[in-house]
């Protein structure tokens, strides 16, 4: 990997002391089993106080409640999630109320180009139906 020398970019060793050395993490992880809650309340008391969460993968993989209790308690200075547990949200959770919670409808992964995939992968599978074919994303 060809990164500037300007950029001050590390590999780290272990998420434990990627937590510990970050000032913003932003996971980008598929839900597994092994992703799983994979940023419980251990994980968060790891990271560096006065950082900053940002979650755009799955909601599975923060645990909420233990995001609640760092947020509340300054531990971290913000989150951002795109995706949470349940969606749609629960408006009564706590968790949304906080003011250093940025909350977005689950879209991150939208670009133009997103979009135009979007598009014509539907035509595509429409013309697959009219035309007697098999769909690739059949929905039984």
């Amino acid at each position: 990997l060809d990164i500037p020398d300007s950029w001050d970019v590390r590999f780290s060793g272990s998420l434990d002391e990627l937590l510990g050395q970050s000032d913003a993490v932003t996971l980008h992880v598929p839900l597994t089993d092994e992703t799983n809650l994979m940023i419980n309340a251990e994980k968060l008391a790891k990271f560096r106080r006065g950082g900053l969460l940002v979650n755009v993968s799955r909601g599975g993989v923060v645990d909420q409640t233990a995001l609640y209790d760092v947020l509340l308690s300054g531990q971290l200075a913000g989150a951002a999630l795109d995706v949470i547990v349940p969606e749609p949200p629960n408006w009564d959770d706590p968790l949304l109320k906080l003011p250093n919670l940025i909350l977005t409808p689950h879209i991150a992964w939208r670009s133009e180009n997103s979009g135009r995939q979007m598009q014509s992968d539907a035509a595509s599978e429409v013309r697959r139906v009219l035309t007697g074919e098999t769909p690739k994303w059949r929905i039984s």
